[in-house]
């Protein structure tokens, strides 16, 4: 196959605009480089398309040469190495439009939140960004989408897509809506990257030109008592709060906040849709229970809305696992303390828990293939670290989510939070999205992948044929 490749690769070179690249070619690693630094992608080539032409031929020659395909946006999320596939790295499809009249964004592949953020804001409109501006736009959107300031009161990102272009497996680029591809449509927005290569999207646009929102640092000793308010204090927020919460340790580095650096600390989120007096009025119970080491709570450009979580702005090494609750019970919060407490011994980074409902829990208009709807918390676990790491930290994940596994919710997850060890095999891929709405993706992916091109990701294999 390696000598088939390299007689192939020129044809490949002559068609499209982009560089495609060799392992041993200059900037092969850099064409192939993620956001997460730990995933170490090795493709047989890397093409940088810059044109929905250079898709359709990296296709062509990844189905004349058998290879699977594997799209990369960030790289926040990368489920599967791609050894032996054609990485398509869709970076410099960059463009971005905002119908300011229709409140509409078109976004091409490769643009991140922080791009269109800055874009919108221009006309004072707001995107159902999720947390990191540093996110690829189609990634986060096709894994569901939950923004930190819009999801309780608007839903998940899918449910306000109007547009969906792609270049499917047969080389065909797809204007894809509810009229023209109902299927196709409902697959793509939850479905993440299983039925093609999206070079371009449309979706509805807020008008919030600010927030009232940020995070309040505790102390992890005072972990607890935080924690017994938050529990019943999220019951009682409206739809146009949002909250979760965070247990960190942080590294001691520069780009870390100097009272934060190298700190144990409870890290509350929190944005509101309303009016700051308000806004303040909601989050007193939490403010109050116990001495706040830094409150960044306050009325925020929605630009500003990194704040909520302060991810990471730059490329680290982490390893990362999920899982969900159906309450957050005194017996909850005992089982994370015991977890993740301030006597635990946890290395981990971070182990989140996000309150979701509201909106969330609601069908759209439009309904999609998104899986968590009636999913009360997410619980996202983080640990940094490279290969020497590797060992003890996925110990401590694996172990967060038998911590968990008594309160889970039956098997589902939320998508763009899915790790490298989840969803291997299809009988988890059913268990992530619940029977029925598997089963009707795998009979799609027949449909429009029946070879099963795009499978370098968590993958939904094609529903076997039935003789009749």
């Amino acid at each position: 196959m390696a000598e088939k490749l390299f007689e192939n690769i020129a044809e490949l070179r002559e068609a499209v605009a982009g560089p495609a690249l060799l392992p041993d070619d200059e900037g092969f690693a850099s064409e192939c480089g993620a956001f997460n630094l730990s995933y170490v992608l090795e493709p047989a080539v890397a093409v940088g398309v810059t044109s929905v032409a250079d898709v359709q031929a990296a296709l062509r020659f990844a189905a004349k040469n058998q290879l699977p395909v594997a799209v990369k946006a960030t790289g926040h999320q990368a489920a599967r190495d791609a050894r032996g596939a054609v990485l398509i790295n869709l970076a410099r499809l960059a463009a971005v439009q905002i119908d300011a009249a229709r409140r509409i964004a078109r976004v091409e592949g490769g643009v991140t939140w922080g791009t269109v953020v800055a874009e919108a804001a221009k006309h004072g409109l707001a995107p159902m960004s999720g947390s990191a501006e540093t996110v690829s736009v189609i990634g986060y959107t096709l894994g569901g989408g939950q923004s930190p300031v819009f999801g309780r009161s608007q839903g998940y990102a899918a449910d306000h897509v109007t547009r969906i272009e792609v270049v499917t497996a047969d080389g065909e680029l797809r204007q894809v809506t509810a009229e023209s591809e109902p299927d196709l449509f409902w697959a793509l927005r939850g479905g993440k990257g299983n039925f093609g290569v999206v070079t371009a999207i449309e979706f509805e646009l807020f008008e919030v030109p600010e927030f009232y929102g940020g995070g309040l640092h505790f102390a992890g000793e005072r972990m607890a008592d935080v924690l017994r308010v938050w529990s019943t204090w999220t019951a009682a927020l409206p739809e146009q709060a949002s909250t979760s919460v965070a247990v960190q340790r942080l590294p001691p580095l520069p780009e870390v906040p100097e009272p934060l650096q190298g700190a144990f600390v409870l890290h509350v989120r929190f944005a509101y849709l309303g009016s700051a007096e308000e806004g303040e009025r909601l989050l007193a119970p939490i403010r109050a229970a116990a001495p706040v080491l830094i409150d960044g709570v306050q009325l925020l450009p929605y630009t500003e809305n990194t704040l909520v979580h302060l991810d990471p702005p730059t490329p680290v090494p982490w390893y990362d696992a999920t899982t969900t609750l159906r309450e957050f019970s005194p017996a909850v919060l005992d089982a994370l303390l015991d977890f993740a407490g301030p006597d635990s011994g946890n290395p981990l980074f971070s182990v989140e828990i996000r309150a979701l409902g509201g909106a969330l829990d609601r069908e759209p208009p439009v309904p999609n293939a998104v899986p968590t709807r009636g999913v009360p918390y997410v619980v996202f676990g983080a640990g940094l670290g490279g290969p020497q790491e590797a060992d003890v930290v996925s110990e401590w994940l694996d172990r967060m989510t038998k911590t968990f596994a008594p309160w889970t919710v039956d098997g589902r997850r939320v998508v763009n939070f899915l790790s490298r060890t989840d969803g291997v095999t299809p009988e988890q891929m059913r268990l992530i999205y619940g029977g029925e709405r598997y089963d009707r993706l795998a009979q799609i992916k027949r449909r429009f992948d029946p070879q099963n091109m795009f499978r370098i990701n968590h993958n939904i294999a094609p529903a076997e044929a039935t003789s009749h």
